[in-house]
């Protein structure tokens, strides 16, 4: 009678607990009076899983962070890429035998140009008749022939004037001055001649095509045109 009492006192404490609940988890917590009075009717909680720890990605070989403080050997992977040292300047040295020259190039375009005698290319610097000295690229040769020729000249407080012509052809001691030159070679290759980056002779001995120039000034013992045409442009 004992035993029947005892377990219809644990079915009215029980029910209550159970009743339009669901079912609870194994890790769920005990409730300490119950189970302080009736320990072996209680469940006791399952340990909890391990959790396994992140296994760490493998790393790129070679790719490791240099140790702070440890330099970085430019070439070598994750060094930042090495700098482009600019270009040094040619010096310019005056031209003495240069004469004074406008302030204000003139626009020199052709189907070719060719030379005879080439002699030299180089950097120098001229007189304007503002007083300023420029950098100038000085071509010298014997004879120099262009075709298609026209030659744009615009003041900067006038209309200008277009000169064209079949051909132009400067004979004797003949001394080119130019801002630059863009042209075409024999060979098919586009051939720009800078300030700061004049070619060797054997680049330009055959003749440069569709040549195109910022012209400072021309000196030669004879300069000649043939079939020539000018007229004003505003």
């Amino acid at each position: 009678m004992r035993l029947a009492a005892a377990v219809l006192a644990v079915g009215a404490l029980v029910m209550p607990l159970t009743v339009g609940a669901a079912a609870a988890p194994a890790a769920a917590v005990r409730h300490a009076g119950f189970c302080d009075v009736f320990p072996w009717l209680c469940p006791k909680p399952a340990d909890p899983e391990p959790t396994a720890s992140p296994t760490p990605a493998p790393s790129e070989p070679g790719a490791a962070t240099p140790a702070p403080g440890k330099p970085v050997i430019p070439g070598t992977k994750g060094a930042a890429p090495a700098p482009t040292p600019s270009p040094t300047p040619v010096v310019a040295e005056p031209d003495a035998g240069a004469p004074v020259f406008t302030d204000t190039p003139a626009q020199m375009g052709s189907k070719g140009l060719s030379f005879s005698g080439l002699k030299s290319i180089g950097i120098v610097t001229v007189p304007t008749k503002s007083g300023k000295d420029v950098r100038v690229l000085k071509i010298s040769a014997d004879a120099i022939t262009i075709t298609g020729f026209s030659l744009t000249v615009r003041p900067p407080d006038g209309p200008g004037l277009v000169t064209k012509a079949d051909t132009m052809s400067l004979r004797g001691n003949v001394t080119v001055y130019i801002g630059s030159i863009t042209a075409e070679g024999h060979d098919g290759k586009t051939l720009t001649l800078g300030l700061d980056t004049p070619p060797a002779l054997d680049d330009i001995r055959p003749g440069l095509l569709r040549v195109t120039m910022g012209l400072v000034g021309t000196l030669a013992d004879s300069i000649s045109y043939t079939n020539t045409d000018q007229y004003i442009v505003e």
